[in-house]
């Protein structure tokens, strides 16, 4: 029987990323309750990670399961996405000419196979962003969508200097972690 694959998320970025990859996959997006730990971002994203993974693993045991979740840290607090405009304006302020940190925690099970997690940890460099950027940058970009409120493969260039790491954790999966895995369990 041959699995198919299923990416355990609703983010349109992280189907961008695979889509990218050429792979086919379904989605399906898990119904789960999310943790959120301010002074433990790489086990709130494992975590959540997990949870995504088994909720969907339990509807497809025989398919190939993708699940991610991915958080900004900043200043001791761990950031998700904005719950208003003023949020995300705010998180554009916080962030101006200052370097935050962006981890993915990535769970993957397949048939017969125990579940793999993973971590990815990226840097993001902020310019000096003033107001009159953040207004046309959120013309641009709808920011309630995205941990941190901005997305880096959306005209990043009016406000990100430059970042350390994988570009694709950044946007929410580490393609370098799923290629990986894919080469090591002959799945592509």
């Amino acid at each position: 029987m041959k699995s198919n694959l299923i990416l355990a998320s609703a983010s349109p970025r992280r189907s961008k990323i695979l889509e990218g990859m050429g792979l086919s996959f379904e989605v399906v997006v898990p119904d789960v309750d999310e943790v959120h730990w301010d002074d433990d971002p790489e086990g709130t994203v494992v975590t959540n990670a997990k949870r995504k993974c088994d909720c969907v693993l339990e509807q497809h045991p025989n398919d190939i399961i993708i699940a991610a979740d991915t958080i900004v840290a900043f200043g001791g607090r761990c950031l998700g996405k904005p719950g208003s405009l003023d949020e995300a304006r705010e998180m554009l302020r916080m962030f101006s000419g200052k370097t935050q940190t962006v981890y993915s925690g990535i769970a993957i099970a397949a048939p017969q196979k125990d579940r793999e997690i993973f971590l990815d940890k990226s840097c993001v460099h902020f310019c000096e962003i003033s107001e009159d950027v953040i207004a046309t940058y959120h013309t641009l970009v709808n920011p309630l969508d995205r941990a941190g409120g901005y997305d880096i493969d959306s005209h990043s260039e009016l406000i990100v200097s430059g970042y350390d790491g994988s570009f694709t954790n950044i946007m929410g999966l580490p393609k370098e972690i799923i290629e990986k895995w894919m080469v090591g369990n002959r799945c592509k």
